[in-house]
Order: C-alpha cells, then sequence, then structure tokens
C-alpha cells in the first residue's frame, strides 16, 4: 500500500483536476496522486480499456512502485477510512480481461499486477540465475578442505567457513547476515579459497572486482577486507594477489553514462571482465539495477551478494536480496547467524527488534547499559551531546587536520526517518547550526552566514562521475593553511580535496535519514523517532538505525513509537519469489 498524502487544498499539485469515478475518489483520498492518474489514464488509452476499476489498479500499481514495491499486490491492499474498494472477485476478473493485457503494458500474475518494465526486469534476473545456475562448476582444486580450515581455523569460524566452501561451489552465492556476524570476514577468506580452488593459473590472475551501493560503503568494504588480509591466517602469496584490490561503488563497476541513469556502459554485449564479482549491502540494491548487474556479469563469472536481509531494503522498487534469500536453493544462501562483536547490548537490541518482541525491546532499552540508552523525550542533555559533536568536528577542521576531521565525522551520527518536519533532518541539521553558531565567541566561519563553515559535515547527493564522487560520500569542510575552504570527501578510491565551487549537490550532514545512513556505521548513534503516525516507522528502520552504531546507542523516542516500530513490518510486493519458486 502507498504511502498516503493529505492535500493541502484544491490547488494541491498531487491532486488530478480532471480525474472522475474511482480515480478521483483515491486521489481526493490521498491514495494516488495526479502523476498515477495520468499513467493509468494515457494507458487506457494507448490500450483501449474503459474499465474504472482497471484503471484504478493501474494508478494504484504506479503508486506501489513510487513507495518500494516492484508490483500491486491486490489481496494486501488496506482500505483507508471512507474508501471502498471494487467488489475483489469482480476486479481481478475486469483485470484479467483487461485489453492492457494484450497489449503488454501491464501483467497479471498471482493475483500481482505489474507494469512491463518491471515484469520484464523480474523475468530477467529470474532466468539469469536459472542460466547461472544450470553451469557446470569447476570442481576445486584438491587440498581446498585444508585451505579453508587455515583461512577459517576452529569452531569460532564455523559459520563462516561453511559459507566460502558453499559459495565457491556455485556461480552465485548469496551472503546475509546482521552486523558483526562476520560477513567481512568471509569476504576475505572467501577470495583467497578462491585463489586456491583455481590452482595453478598460468594465463592470468584471478581478476576481482569489490562494490557497493554507495561510496561510504564501498570505502568501508575495502578497509575491512585490507584489516582481514592483514591477519596470519593469510600467507604473503595471498596478500600480494589480493591487497591491491579496491572496492568501487556499482555505478562505477558497472560504467555509468552521462546520457542515462539506468542504463551502463556494461551490459550483455560488453560483459564485465571479471572473474570474481563481490556486492556488499544488497539489500540496497534496486530491482532496475540488479537487472543491470546480471547483465554485466560474464555467465561464467562467480557473483557473490553480501547484506543483511532484515535491513530497510532500496529506495526504489524492489525487495531484492530478501526475495534472493527466500527464494533461492539452500546451496546458494548461507546466513550467518553467530554475532562476534563484544558490544552484546547492541547485539541483543538488534535481534530482538529483527524478532518483533516489542516487550523485549522495550526491557532492554530501560535496562541499564553502557551502550544502549533509552530518552522519551528531546532534552537538555541530547542538545549538549550533539553541540559537543559539532564543536569536535569544528575543532579538527578549523586546525587544518583532515584525518581528525574524518575521524570526528564517524564518533556521533544523528539519524532520523525523515527529511522534513519537526523529526526530520533539515530542521536537525537546522537546529544544531543554530545551536553552533550560539556557542561561537567570534564570527569567524560563522554557520548561519557562510554555508562553507569549516566544520561543515556534507553528503553528496548525486553521482558525478568526472569528479569521481558518488551519491552516499560523505566529507568535511576544512580550512586550509592560507585561510581558504576544501571539501574532503571520503570516497571509493580514498579521501579527495575539492574546492567547494566544485560542488553543487550536497547537503549539511549533522543529521541524516536513516535509509541514507545505510553502508556506514559510527561509534555511537542517536536515533530520533518520529510520531506514531508515521507511515515510515517500521521494524526494518528502527533495526537499520539501531545496528548503525558499534559502541553506542542512545534510541530518543515515546515507549509507544518504540512499540508501534517494532510491531510493524515493510511490505513491499513482489513476484521474483514466486518466478524463483517455479524454477
Amino acid at each position: 500500500m502507498s504511502e498516503l498524502f493529505e492535500p493541502d487544498g484544491p490547488t494541491d499539485h498531487r491532486l488530478a483536476l480532471r480525474a472522475s469515478g474511482l480515480l478521483a475518489e483515491a486521489n481526493q483520498a490521498g491514495v494516488i496522486t495526479a502523476a498515477d492518474v495520468h499513467v493509468a489514464q494515457r494507458l487506457a488509452e494507448l490500450g483501449g480499456e474503459p474499465d474504472d476499476s482497471v484503471l484504478l489498479a493501474v494508478a494504484l500499481t504506479c503508486a506501489a512502485v513510487r513507495n518500494g514495491s516492484v508490483c500491486l499486490d491486490l489481496t494486501d491492499l488496506e482500505t483507508p477510512e471512507g474508501l471502498t474498494w471494487p467488489d475483489p472477485a469482480s476486479w481481478r476478473a475486469a483485470i484479467a480481461a483487461s485489453p492492457l493485457l494484450e497489449a503488454g503494458v501491464v501483467h497479471w500474475e498471482h493475483d500481482l499486477l505489474h507494469l512491463d518494465r518491471y515484469w520484464r526486469q523480474e523475468g530477467q534476473v529470474a532466468d539469469d540465475l536459472a542460466a547461472r545456475a544450470g553451469r557446470p562448476v569447476p570442481s576445486p582444486a584438491a587440498g581446498i578442505d585444508e585451505v579453508a580450515a587455515r583461512l577459517f581455523p576452529g569452531d569460532g569460524y564455523a559459520d563462516q567457513r561453511s559459507a566460502a566452501l558453499r559459495a565457491i561451489r556455485v556461480w552465485t552465492a548469496v551472503l546475509t547476515g546482521g552486523p558483526g556476524t562476520g560477513k567481512t570476514t568471509t569476504v576475505a577468506g572467501l577470495l583467497a579459497l578462491l585463489l586456491a580452488a583455481a590452482g595453478s593459473q598460468p594465463e592470468r590472475p584471478l581478476r576481482v572486482a569489490l562494490a557497493a551501493p554507495t561510496g561510504k560503503a564501498a570505502a568501508r568494504l575495502s578497509a575491512a577486507v585490507r584489516e582481514e588480509l592483514a591477519d596470519v591466517r593469510f600467507d604473503d602469496a595471498e596478500r600480494a594477489a589480493l591487497s591491491g584490490i579496491r572496492a568501487t561503488t556499482l555505478h562505477r563497476l558497472l560504467g555509468s553514462r552521462p546520457d542515462t541513469r539506468s542504463r551502463f556502459r556494461h551490459h550483455r554485449g560488453n560483459r564485465l571482465p571479471h572473474d570474481v564479482v563481490i556486492v556488499d549491502e544488497t539489500s540496497m540494491v534496486s530491482l532496475t539495477m540488479m537487472a543491470r548487474l546480471f547483465e554485466a556479469v560474464r555467465p561464467d563469472a562467480r557473483l557473490v551478494l553480501v547484506g543483511d536481509h532484515h535491513q530497510l531494503a532500496s529506495v526504489e522498487a524492489g525487495a531484492v536480496l530478501a526475495d534472493l534469500v527466500a527464494g533461492l536453493p539452500s546451496e546458494q544462501v548461507a546466513e550467518l547467524a553467530h554475532n562476534h562483536r563484544s558490544e552484546a547490548d547492541i547485539v541483543a537490541l538488534g535481534e530482538a527488534i529483527r524478532a518483533g518482541d516489542p516487550d523485549q525491546v522495550v526491557s532492554l532499552l530501560r535496562a541499564p547499559s553502557e551502550e544502549v540508552s533509552f530518552q522519551e523525550e528531546v532534552g537538555d542533555a541530547l542538545q549538549q551531546r550533539l553541540v559537543a559533536a559539532a564543536w569536535e568536528l569544528r575543532r579538527a577542521a578549523q586546525a587544518g587536520d583532515v584525518a581528525e576531521a574524518l575521524a570526528a565525522m564517524e564518533r556521533h551520527r544523528l539519524l532520523c526517518a525523515h527529511r522534513e518536519g519537526p523529526h526530520g533532518v533539515d530542521r536537525w541539521n537546522s537546529r544544531i547550526e543554530h545551536w553552533l553558531a550560539e556557542s561561537l565567541q567570534d564570527g569567524v566561519d560563522h554557520p548561519l552566514r557562510d554555508p562553507w563553515y569549516a566544520g561543515r559535515p556534507v553528503l553528496v547527493t548525486a553521482n558525478d562521475p568526472t569528479l569521481g564522487i558518488f551519491n552516499g560520500d560523505t566529507g568535511v569542510v576544512v580550512r586550509t593553511p592560507d585561510g581558504g575552504r576544501r571539501v574532503v570527501l571520503e570516497t571509493a578510491s580514498g579521501p579527495l580535496a575539492l574546492p567547494p565551487s566544485r560542488l553543487d549537490a550536497v547537503e549539511t550532514m549533522h543529521a541524516m535519514t536513516i535509509h541514507k545512513a545505510q553502508g556506514s556505521q559510527a561509534s555511537e548513534v542517536t536515533v530520533l523517532l518520529p510520531d506514531e503516525e508515521s507511515r515510515l516507522l517500521t521494524r526494518e528502520l528502527l533495526y537499520t538505525a539501531v545496528t548503525r552504531a558499534r559502541h553506542r546507542v542512545r534510541v530518543v523516542g515515546s515507549e509507544q513509537v518504540v512499540r508501534a516500530s517494532v510491531t510493524r513490518g515493510v511490505r513491499r510486493a513482489s513476484g521474483l519469489q514466486h518466478r524463483l519458486g517455479a524454477r
């Protein structure tokens, strides 16, 4: 079901003034927007569909896609107050008989209504998975179990060892698990295991690509793999072969094109050259991007999809990782369950949220803990903490200490569900800048007068391949020795310093949305929950927010709001599981 809106008045741009019948009723109720109505009406003209109920279903499908689903699930429609849906049996019959199906602009299967684009993308992903599964996999070289025992020694590494050995025996593997379960440990060991599995390769070294949806996630993946390779479990030959590998964004891996956002330089006619492609934070990958990835990867290349399928899904349509975990055979999916992190209270809180147990979540929030705290209201203590974090960042930036400024930026993160409103990112960024300004003793680099003040944390909001920066990269404005400013960004390729004049698609990041925070972590995280009425308030949202914290998490919101979030799960309609199960 799409997120409802309340019209601001008769001139609200989301109202379709020429709509009539069921479309007008749903539009006035805030279920569908003018854009949804216009698409339905246009398709009706092209396909010759006169039935009002079918047009309503098409408009609802557009709204569902806009809100993250791939299709409309007619069996899972909520009925907004004051609105009556058509009779279900008659509605299904009208859709099944619609000339729009024969025209190929929509598709009706398993009580799911797809727009053509997403129906084809689901089919493509399912077909590519089936084709890859049907290819014989080369047998690993002799002694692979002994190598695995060295890379993943003892009972403490049993889950990772099993997952890696499973992954080398299939072309497409899915590795899922929560924070601290050893996904990166498995990835690093898997790479060394693939070197051993290939045996002696006189032609060329193993070509490996590591990727993630955002620059921040890619940078974290690179750093984590480098840290793992330094361990004594790896020998010098493995380090020499793997230490130069750096993760990149999916957009850069596939080859961004300036003329389109949905097509890339690498595709079926120009495949990626890599023998192994590992994608981290796959829960953030949309159906469209996953389809493009499968198009680009060679059929005889290993593809390993890594992530936490309990997290929030992509901001665009699809919940592909969750679909794959549920729909692929067990030999292709490995779930890591044992948590190796020392922050036991954060781990327990995340598990209770994931399990949908509101009583246990509240109990853990209220229990004495050095790692988890709970505030039912915003108070002076929170203001002091936020200002202290901003000042810590500012001092390092004014001193021109890039390393310390970037490190300070990662020590505390304020996360919000919304961009706008009293609990939104925009308001909290403004509040923190005002508080920071009030504490200044002089007018130098004033946050309210100079948009590029030293210590301003920034978030890149659009890809710019020419500069080497991508949506999700983060950084900070730092004073230079000559009194100027540079924006130092943490990119997948390492720190990058640019003059402010080169950047236009950035926003202040004293606070950021929980969606944007995916793929990153901070030492301390403050989670500011919205009102209970917010439709963004879900179990996946709270779980994602809490698990961004490495050492300490503070949840701010009423107990009622916490309970509401834990009991609401995200529902994203998709036909991919049906397609995978039918093969």
